[in-house]
């Protein structure tokens, strides 16, 4: 599968979740939901995966972790919060280029629909 097709994947099993939960829970349950329906999916998946930095060619653990590592391709980062803003986008384009990956998915499941919850990201 290529990137597209599993993020398709991914979004459909995030609407899934979220119908399931609702718009009102903490973003630590949409991620182990979302890590549970995606491991039934039997796609390979990494949660908090972590993310070394480069500084004048000395790798730095500064805490970043990418919160669903898809098939070694999509990032997925996932919110709930009121509104996305730029800092979350920030973030996502941040991993995106740490990973060396082209396509994230931003998802904030803190929205009534979730469609309108989801930004694809390209870095």
């Amino acid at each position: 599968m290529n990137e597209n097709e599993i993020a398709n994947k991914i979004i459909g099993l995030a609407i899934q979740v979220h119908k399931a939960l609702g718009p009102g829970l903490l973003e630590s349950a949409y991620k182990e939901c979302l890590f549970y329906m995606i491991k039934q999916a039997d796609l390979s998946v990494e949660k908090e995966k972590a993310m070394p930095f480069v500084f004048e060619e000395v790798k730095l653990d500064c805490g970043y972790r990418i919160d669903l590592l898809v098939e070694n391709k999509p990032v997925v980062e996932i919110k709930a919060v009121d509104t996305l803003n730029d800092v979350h986008l920030a973030q996502t384009l941040t991993y995106l280029k740490l990973a060396n990956i082209k396509l994230g998915l931003l998802i904030n499941f803190k929205v009534p629909l979730l469609k309108n919850g989801i930004k694809r990201v390209i870095n």
